[in-house]
């Protein structure tokens, strides 16, 4: 009982970590919108999203844990090539390209804007000053990586926590009002909208690359023993799976019960923001900035320090200290321009990619069963792509009528899902061939 006990409290502190490393800003801003659309069907749409905003990054953190901590050794199975090119993508996605340079902008739009005039509004140059401090305390949080535990583990993630806790209980004390009725596609496909719209999280992507994070700072305490490093990073993914639940409940939960006070609005930053002044007046929009700001502050520094271990290891004539300038430099740059361009130019590739990081994952949980053959996880991947890539294309605005009548024979087209079946043909297929090799 002791040693369970000594277990828990020392790697409790891995497990707030790796939850503040996940939570960003999307993941506050997306339950409240789902929370509105969903109305009467709140239940079955959280169970939707709590799958692929909870349960699959799980899934990704026991799989990346269980193949040595890292998604380049995990995707490098089908091919060394692959594996670089591939894993490459996954870090600039949620890297520089996109999810760094939006914690910046979110945390000035949501966080400190609401609190400028009118004419400051207009003007540059508070958005700039924010995400330049914004960057600089992420650089500096992040310059010494065996530091990440203690400074985002222990320090920044009670802190989120306790505003969050703020805004959830005073919504349960006294709620804004009832469930409203459900809207759009939330009416009649629930549960399959709620699914799409955990993509958005990006949290799937996050937990292939946050491996490497809890690795590094393992080994830097002195776990160097492998199956105790892969122990401890499960129990870190639970707890922060846990704490994830937590809050997509809790804010989709004030999204459902806000419609009859403030009305239907276009997205989760304004409602969360609405109904923040409503539970509490203007200390609600001091919380809501703290919350916010936090959020965006640990994912960005998280996702900074993944970005250049990874890149110093691939080039390593680089120091990682040069590339958290780079990096930092670049997400400075693009969060003070064309965001909003940028973000939807990243839904398309999101859309595309989201699902070839899905099927490597589940593959990857089964793989001692084939071995970890290259052709099962090669012709899964191939089937996935064939749907996948299209629905980027799709998503970009590009749609060719007779390949999209051809996909949707596929189970789960309606619901944005028709990978699925192609997937596992594929494995099936490449399973085949790895026996008919074995003989």
């Amino acid at each position: 009982m002791n040693s369970k006990s000594s277990f828990f409290r020392e790697n409790i502190a891995v497990g707030f970590m790796l939850f503040a490393l996940f939570l960003g800003a999307g993941n506050i801003i997306f339950p409240p919108q789902l929370g509105q659309m969903a109305g009467e069907n709140i239940v079955i749409s959280m169970i939707g999203f709590l799958i692929t905003g909870v349960g699959l990054p799980l899934l990704g953190i026991i799989a990346v844990a269980k193949n040595g901590g890292d998604l380049e050794i995990l995707a490098g199975r089908i091919n060394p090539y692959f594996g670089i090119i591939f894993t490459s993508i996954i870090y600039l996605s949620i890297g520089p390209f996109f999810a760094i340079p939006r914690t910046g902008a979110v945390s000035y739009s949501i966080g400190v804007e609401p609190f400028l005039t009118e004419a400051m509004k207009g003007s540059w140059i508070p958005l700039f000053i924010t995400t330049l401090i914004f960057f600089g305390i992420t650089f500096y949080l992040a310059y010494n990586p065996t530091k990440i535990v203690d400074r985002v583990g222990k320090i920044l993630t009670p802190a989120l926590l306790v505003v969050i806790c703020l805004l959830a209980i005073k919504a349960v004390i006294t709620p804004l009002g009832e469930a409203g009725e459900a809207q759009g596609p939330y009416i009649n496909n629930a549960f399959g909208e709620s699914f799409i719209q955990g993509y958005l999280t990006m949290d799937v992507l996050a937990s292939l690359v946050f491996g490497i994070v809890i690795v590094q700072s393992l080994v830097a305490r002195g776990v160097t023993d492998r199956a105790k490093q892969v122990k401890i990073t499960i129990f870190a993914g639970i707890v922060a799976a846990i704490g994830l639940a937590f809050v997509y409940v809790s804010l989709g939960y004030i999204g459902v019960t806000s419609t009859s006070a403030i009305g239907f609005q276009e997205d989760g930053g304004t409602i969360i923001s609405l109904a923040a002044q409503k539970l509490y007046g203007q200390a609600g929009n001091i919380i809501l900035s703290a919350v916010i700001i936090l959020a965006c502050l640990t994912t960005s520094v998280g996702l900074l320090s993944a970005n250049a271990t990874f890149f110093h290891k691939i080039f390593p004539k680089v120091s990682y200290q040069v590339y958290l300038v780079i990096f930092a430099l670049f997400s400075f740059g693009v969060s003070n321009f064309g965001l909003s361009d940028l973000i939807n130019l990243s839904l398309p590739v999101l859309v595309a990619i989201y699902p070839f990081a899905i099927v490597l994952m589940i593959f990857a949980l089964f793989g001692n069963l084939f071995n970890h053959a290259p052709s099962v996880y090669g012709m899964a991947l191939i089937f996935t792509g064939i749907v996948a890539i299209y629905d980027g294309i799709k998503q970009a605005g590009f749609e060719i009528e007779a390949y999209d009548k051809f996909l949707s024979i596929f189970p789960f087209y309606e619901q944005g899902i028709a990978w699925v079946v192609p997937a596992l043909v594929g494995g099936v297929i490449g399973y085949i061939m790895y026996l008919a090799k074995r003989k």
